[in-house]
């Protein structure tokens, strides 16, 4: 197992409000884990962490054995349950974007070899998320799982090495979420992903991970509830997901702790 990234002793404090305690976790390159737990567990602080948007209080995050910075670097992409797209960009606009921002910082624009270059890429990305035939629409034009596929085109077209998705497939309905859930697998695979995924929903996360990790705090105060915060008190290793149904005896040991 090749460790990509590491947390050791890592929390997250704000003033006196803890929401992440001594949350200690290897995680392997090319692993697909799905993150659980309750309201306020931290979920949504462990991904800003990982995506640089914030420094842990104490602790430290190591990439490829390196301090993580406290900044969103283009080895990391994020989707997130509300479509992040620009509503007038066309979806080949919307996914050129991250390419003219990194590419031309200060101008945001891309021309000659270089712009005809990143719109064959980002072409080369909507068709890898099956929206060949719709590049030229807007979001209004488009349906919500069309809206998240885009949304996971922009987040792939810099070629991250992790993917991190923010209750990804929540808003949608449950025969477009299967469709989505063949296409994540599709492109873990294909692009040689590491993905961590939070969701609410503990099928969806037997179903995609390789490996399940549940959040919640260990010691309950109610006197000081805010001086406890969470850590992973379930760390569930998978085999690899050839199947589509996860065992539902493990489903139900989680669900009902």
């Amino acid at each position: 197992m090749t460790v990509l990234l590491s947390l050791r002793d890592v929390w997250v404090e704000y003033g006196e409000r803890i929401v992440i305690e001594k949350l200690d976790l290897d995680i392997a390159a090319g692993s697909f884990v799905s993150v659980v737990g309750p309201s306020g567990a931290g979920k949504s602080s462990f991904l800003r962490l990982i995506l640089g948007q914030e420094a842990p209080t104490r602790g430290t995050i190591l990439l490829d054995g390196v301090p993580l910075a406290p900044e969103c670097g283009p080895d990391r992409g994020v989707v997130f349950q509300r479509y992040s797209v620009f509503p007038h960009l066309s979806a080949l606009r919307n996914t050129i974007l991250g390419m003219e921002c990194a590419q031309a910082p200060f101008a945001a624009r891309l021309f000659g070899r270089a712009r005809r270059a990143a719109e064959e890429e980002a072409a080369a990305m909507l068709r890898a998320v099956g929206l060949g035939d719709s590049m030229h629409l807007y979001p209004a034009q488009m349906s919500g799982g069309m809206q998240q596929r885009l949304a996971i085109a922009q987040a792939l077209v810099k070629r991250p090495r992790i993917l991190l998705l923010d209750e990804p497939f929540g808003a949608l309905d449950p025969g477009i979420r299967a469709d989505m859930h063949a296409l994540i697998r599709s492109l873990w695979r294909e692009y040689a992903l590491t993905i961590v995924m939070v969701t609410h929903d503990i099928r969806e996360a037997f179903t995609l991970g390789t490996r399940v990790l549940a959040l919640d705090k260990r010691r309950h105060d109610p006197h000081a509830p805010h001086r406890f915060g969470a850590t992973a008190v379930y760390d569930l290793p998978l085999r690899d997901r050839s199947e589509s149904e996860p065992s539902s005896i493990t489903v139900d040991a989680i669900g009902n702790n």
